[in-house]
């Protein structure tokens, strides 16, 4: 047998692993690395987020990243180079993490990688005649396995796609394992730069657990915050929001998409929600000229209107439940203002209260889809979510 896959066949009876979840999200503010114990598989999985970090991406990344990212005329030697080079950049975070944790990548079982997404092409947005849904996450992981010496599970959307999904989002499968809870309806909410949730119901029953993106999270006002704010990259404590006031018929114009009246579940990205969109949406309100503080307030506002109108229409508006929320959304005083002002009957909540950092949530997420790759046996949720294990399989050597 392969010494490789003889490691792996160890690794996958262990009853705990250690699992360090990567997660590098499209606001590029940095990578989250969450060193995990996860014990079981499936609905017998529980996870203990050991430690956590999220290490600032230099700017030289950053505008690399930019150069490419949803970008339909992106050069393809860069997107090539920037797979390999991606990688060895995490790869040199991960090693420098673990030494400041005093840790040896030999206490490593694997690394389970959600790359670097560069672009979403879901069919409903590319529209293409005879072609599928696509999405493409680079920073490969071969070289994350040759650099640390780790076992690397990473390409996790591939398979969801394959198997008839939209590869996206993926947090239900981490979400059911680990935050179903009997006689409670919980919302699992992230907020990133494309917002999301995940609908537990309080009695357990899997074919009506489903998760679905919103709409724009933080996407476009970190756009134009990084536009026309020179040096910031997204409107903290909502500083610029705050200070500017709702536009309506701006507001109506960004909600006017087919996106929001499309079936659950569905995903899109800033392939759509981006600033050409946002100048479509000032074109169409027939108001040439607001002020960045009007805009930034109107998008706030467009943001927790998506989110809310489509978990009053998940939960068919009358269901008692819970909003767990994570996400770097989450820390926008004005976007959690107007969720609990549209959302009165609700409890809020962030993911801390479940013992889990809502800001390593995503990481942890992942570390237990790369548990599932090798010991799950895959579960069919609701909505026609397939039933498989994801994730491809790296080997150092």
């Amino acid at each position: 047998m392969n010494s490789n896959i003889e490691q792996l066949y160890y690794i996958a009876q262990k009853s705990s692993k250690t699992i360090i979840g990567l997660m590098s999200g499209t606001s590029l503010d940095g990578l989250d690395i969450a060193l995990c114990h996860c014990e079981g598989n499936g609905l017998n999985t529980t996870v203990n987020l050991q430690l956590f970090t999220t290490l600032p991406y230099a700017q030289k990344f950053k505008l690399e990243v930019k150069s490419i990212f949803s970008n339909r005329h992106a050069d393809l030697e860069k997107v090539c180079i920037l797979n390999e080079w991606i990688a060895e950049e995490h790869a040199k975070m991960i090693l420098a993490t673990l030494a400041d944790w005093n840790i040896s990548p030999n206490n490593i079982d694997i690394i389970a990688s959600h790359g670097q997404t560069i672009y979403h092409a879901p069919k409903r947005l590319h529209q293409l005649e005879g072609f599928n849904n696509a999405t493409l996450q680079i920073g490969d992981g071969d070289h994350l396995a040759v650099k640390t010496g780790i076992i690397t599970i990473s390409d996790f959307r591939q398979k969801h796609i394959a198997a008839g999904g939209e590869g996206a989002p993926l947090a239900a499968y981490g979400d059911y394992f680990l935050f179903s809870k009997k006689n409670e309806n919980r919302i699992m909410l992230n907020i990133g730069g494309i917002a999301n949730f995940t609908y537990l119901p309080g009695n357990l029953e899997v074919q009506q657990v489903f998760c679905t993106d919103t709409g724009p999270g933080n996407t476009l006002m970190d756009a134009y915050i990084q536009q026309h704010f020179p040096g910031k990259y997204f409107d903290e404590h909502a500083n610029v929001a705050i200070k500017g006031k709702i536009q309506a018929t701006l507001l109506n114009a960004l909600k006017n998409h087919p996106f929001f009246k499309s079936a659950f579940p569905k995903t899109i990205g800033p392939e759509l929600f981006n600033l050409h969109y946002l100048q479509q949406s000032i074109n169409a309100s027939g108001t040439p000229h607001y002020t960045h503080e009007d805009i930034m307030a109107t998008l706030n506002k467009f943001s927790a209107e998506a989110i809310a109108e489509a978990i009053v229409q998940a939960t068919s508006g009358e269901k008692k439940y819970t909003i767990y929320s994570s996400g770097g959304g989450m820390h926008n005083p004005l976007l959690m203002h107007h969720l609990k002002t549209l959302l009165p009957n609700t409890t809020f909540k962030n993911t801390q209260a479940l013992n889990i950092n809502p800001d390593a949530k995503e990481a942890v997420l992942f570390a237990v889809l790369g548990n599932e790759c090798i010991s799950g046996k895959g579960l069919a949720l609701g909505n026609g979510q397939p039933a498989i294990t994801m994730g491809k399989i790296s080997f150092p050597n």
